[in-house]
């Protein structure tokens, strides 16, 4: 995935009267992006949705469960397409970025008629070695075998060639994995599809990011080969063996 570059300026110091009229000019722009961020929200709020006809088994710690399963009795589906094929050695580092902040939202979710289901086209033994090694406790499922990663944007098809169909266009990508995130709702025993987004749609995703952005030198990527360039698993900082997304993305077996 790609994130934002935040360009930086020259630092000014200035007075405590010159500093609070700054902040209050960037209140005003930061008050009128919460009013359109609310705005878009609504308008995904109203999607239309369309209905799941194909069926999808995936290999659970608890054994084969449909889509319908994966919602554990619930209205709501999350679903994040976490970088991880077969064969792989580990997870994609990025997607493990934003892994580390899913366990404390999966209880919260629950409260709201909402179920969070992290799915993967890697084996079950792969995936749940991997998730032993990061700590994480999240459900993390295999689509190995079916076409659930292929139809979702979440793996590229053997038949693409050169650009591959992702977000919505066709687009180079270094890898055959993708990263996403899928929502699904339930309705009179009927699954549907109410919306998916990939590439910067995940940004929300990435609570460090979030944090750093408030800070003077924000994301500090500028000097990078590329954005996210310095992300590591996080048992890997320090480690000069350590491999970054793209490396990973673009040789899965490296280590």
């Amino acid at each position: 995935m790609t994130t934002a570059t935040i360009e930086q300026t020259p630092t000014k110091i200035v007075s405590p009267t010159d500093w609070l009229a700054a902040r209050k000019r960037l209140l005003a722009k930061e008050k009128e992006f919460t009013r359109l961020r609310d705005e878009l929200s609504r308008e995904r709020c109203q999607m239309p949705w369309e209905k799941v006809e194909k069926q999808y088994a995936f290999e659970t710690a608890g054994g084969k469960e449909s889509l319908a399963d994966l919602f554990s009795g619930r209205g709501q589906l999350i679903v994040y397409h976490f970088m991880f094929g077969p064969g792989w050695k580990e997870g994609c580092p990025s997607c493990s970025f934003l892994g580390d902040s899913f366990d404390g939202a999966t209880v919260h979710l629950a409260q709201r008629d909402t179920t969070f289901v992290v799915v993967s086209r890697a084996t079950l033994p792969e995936i749940e070695a991997f998730k032993k090694r990061m700590g994480w406790k999240f459900k993390w499922v295999s689509s190995f075998g079916n076409d659930f990663n292929y139809d979702f944007q979440a793996t590229a098809r053997q038949a693409d060639k050169g650009k591959t169909y992702y977000n919505y266009d066709f687009v180079e990508f270094p890898s055959e994995e993708r990263p996403g995130l899928s929502v699904f709702a339930k309705k009179d025993g009927q699954v549907f599809h109410a919306y998916s987004t990939y590439a910067r749609g995940l940004d929300i995703l990435l609570p460090t990011y979030n944090l750093l952005d408030m800070t003077p030198k924000g994301r500090d990527e500028e000097s990078l080969p590329w954005p996210m360039a310095w992300i590591r698993h996080h048992d890997r900082y320090g480690d000069p063996n350590g491999v970054d997304a793209i490396t990973l993305a673009a040789n899965p077996t490296k280590k």
